[in-house]
């Protein structure tokens, strides 16, 4: 009975009812984090922390949403602007606690107001050969060019390297996302915001198995200087788990159930691998996460840490339905 009433919905419809669903689900969660945080705890209970952390996990979860929903309504075109901001706030954050020097000016002026918004307009216009090779070849090249001609030799190659790395994931990945909503799949159309939401979902999802199963059963951690908590046990359980919710999600997408679970696992196996990385980018800096005291150096309630993982899923996601699908 479900299945023929969202059948006979209109594309547009089957999404708003989509969006109803998850500010639905946002709300419930805020009002039970609300009429938590007013029980009495005594100071220095570390429950009080967890309860912060979480607040700004749901802060960052409805800022998202929001941008989704005002994009989704407004038009692919105003989506990619949105992200391309979100990608700018990102960016802003992650070179903002990375150390510059006076001759870094010139290739941040190149990276926030050309590169960012060349990426996205090569994204909105479907250019998606250029947008595959514009910032890995043409970026990669120029931002060393320009750091040499600002006469400033001191640690080169590792200033360099920093905003190379700050633009692979913050612009580049991040414009994948939007760039999702372009693709024309046979029998898909105007449901493309489906294919973004199955993406976000079954990451998200595995980074919360991954973070109940580490916290639940406590094994070794592999990498213990990067993170206290990721073995290849709790990894492998969190991983397997959201592939085959993606899976069961397959009547949302343009995917059979097992292109479905494949597609998941490829963007699973990104993901959390990519959140580790960042992990260890942290560790390198010094600091615990892309904020101050949880609070983001930006304004966006550290909006790095809550993205990171999408950062990495999406560029390597986008890349394997295109080449799966030939689209």
């Amino acid at each position: 009975m479900i299945n023929t009433f969202l059948l006979s919905l209109r594309p547009s419809q089957q999404v708003g009812l989509l969006f109803v669903l998850l500010f639905g689900i946002l709300t419930a969660v805020s009002v039970y984090a609300f009429v938590t945080s007013l029980r009495e705890r005594p100071e220095g209970d570390p429950r009080i922390l967890a309860l912060k952390e979480f607040n700004g996990v749901l802060q960052t979860s409805w800022v998202m949403a929001t941008v989704f929903w005002v994009g989704w309504a407004l038009g692919e075109t105003v989506a990619t602007v949105l992200f391309g901001i979100v990608a700018f706030f990102a960016l802003r954050e992650f070179i903002t606690l990375s150390p510059t020097r006076q001759g870094d000016h010139r290739s941040l002026v190149l990276a926030f107001f050309i590169v960012l918004p060349v990426q996205f307009y090569l994204v909105i216009t479907r250019h998606f050969d250029l947008v595959t090779v514009f910032i890995p070849v043409y970026v990669f090249l120029a931002i060393p060019v320009v750091s040499a001609l600002a006469n400033d030799p001191a640690r080169f190659l590792e200033r360099n390297a920093k905003l190379q790395w700050g633009i692979m994931v913050c612009v580049y990945g991040i414009s994948h996302v939007p760039a999702l909503l372009l693709l024309k799949f046979p029998n898909y159309q105007g449901k493309q915001a489906f294919l973004v939401f199955f993406l976000v979902f079954v990451v998200q999802s595995c980074m919360l198995v991954q973070y109940l199963v580490d916290n639940k059963f406590k094994r070794k951690p592999i990498a213990p200087q990067i993170s206290s908590t990721f073995n290849w046990t709790g990894w492998l359980i969190a991983v397997v788990v959201a592939s085959l919710i993606g899976g069961l999600m397959s009547a949302l997408t343009p995917f059979k159930p097992a292109q479905a679970v494949a597609m998941a696992l490829i963007a699973c196996v990104a993901g959390s691998l990519g959140h580790l990385v960042m992990k260890a980018l942290k560790r390198d800096r010094g600091i615990t996460n892309w904020g101050t005291e949880g609070k983001s150096v930006t304004g966006a309630s550290g909006l790095l840490d809550r993205v990171d993982a999408l950062c990495f899923a999406a560029p390597v996601f986008f890349h394997s339905v295109r080449w799966y699908f030939g689209i």
